[in-house]
């Protein structure tokens, strides 16, 4: 695996690549990689045919982070992460410092995300899109893969990576992957680390009420029956004292379509959700098909 660190350095890879016309697949991270990274990286060499090529990119974004956040304590495990994706079979890792991405100091022009990276994390959170999707654009242009995989964890910076390619006729095919659990039913998060024992027993309240919330709809719940069903079970107080010690803070809880929109009387929707547990936001969401409720007698 070739490891990367300069532009000229990755201009020469990308040459070479284009020279031998092999087929060219991306996954983007901030570092800090678990086994749901893995399986981005798995799932993209799984796709490629066997004189692909799969570059990593390891890069902590200063712009998508807003005031008072992590960007200072966010874990930087270099070596280890170079490891794991070499071992899952990436062929090359482009691991840039701030002044090699953003050479000419925070640039001037950023990415809109528009409408919807106002909504959910974008109220919150309102320079994080932005930042997200200019970084994105950045690797893009500088890669020039043809495919780039993404989780589906972080379904709205998912939906708006689609939207961005497909809006700036991007010639990049964007490649979701479904979202990897911890068995304990928690989604596999680099800030899940930040978590103590007690706290990540209490945010276990979100994988269950993502289950009671799909659950509801496969029994005819509509949408707001399966936010409500949802929001239930994180309320919930645990009859640990300890755990129930824990503060949590329940941003939202929506059921919407799958470009983020309204929820459709029938078919596919996602359910979404964002807590903070004991000072670490955790994102999670699923697929919820609205069929069931579409088809419930009335009354």
């Amino acid at each position: 695996m070739k490891v990367l660190y300069t532009r000229e350095q990755l201009q020469q890879w990308r040459d070479d690549v284009e020279a031998s016309g092999s087929p060219t697949a991306a996954v983007m991270t901030m570092g800090a990689l678990h086994a749901g990274h893995g399986e981005l990286v798995r799932v993209a060499k799984e796709q490629l045919p066997d004189d692909g090529e799969l570059i990593v990119t390891i890069f902590v974004n200063p712009l998508q982070f807003g005031a008072n956040e992590d960007l200072d304590k966010y874990p930087r495990t270099v070596e280890s992460d170079l490891a794991l994706v070499k071992s899952l079979g990436a062929t090359a890792a482009f691991v840039p410092t701030e002044d090699v991405m953003y050479p000419n100091g925070r640039p001037a022009t950023i990415v809109d995300p528009g409408p919807l990276g106002k909504l959910l994390e974008g109220q919150a959170r309102p320079e994080h899109f932005a930042g997200v999707l200019t970084v994105v654009a950045k690797f893009l242009n500088l890669l020039g893969v043809d495919a780039a995989y993404f989780g589906e964890k972080d379904y709205q910076q998912l939906t708006l990576i689609k939207q961005m390619v497909n809006d700036l006729d991007l010639p990049v095919r964007i490649e979701p992957v479904p979202t990897v659990r911890d068995p304990d039913g928690l989604a596999m998060s680099s800030r899940n680390r930040y978590l103590s024992a007690a706290a990540r027993q209490r945010a276990l309240a979100i994988p269950a009420a993502i289950q009671a919330g799909r659950q509801a709809a496969a029994t005819g719940a509509n949408a707001q029956e399966i936010e409500h069903v949802a929001m239930a079970c994180l309320e919930a107080v645990p009859d640990d004292s300890e755990v129930a010690a824990i503060p949590v803070d329940i941003q939202y809880v929506v059921v919407r379509g799958t470009d983020l929109g309204e929820p459709p009387k029938r078919g596919e929707a996602r359910l979404i959700l964002t807590v903070v547990v004991d000072g670490t936001r955790l994102l999670d969401n699923a697929r919820v098909d609205l069929s069931a409720a579409a088809g419930k007698e009335p009354g």
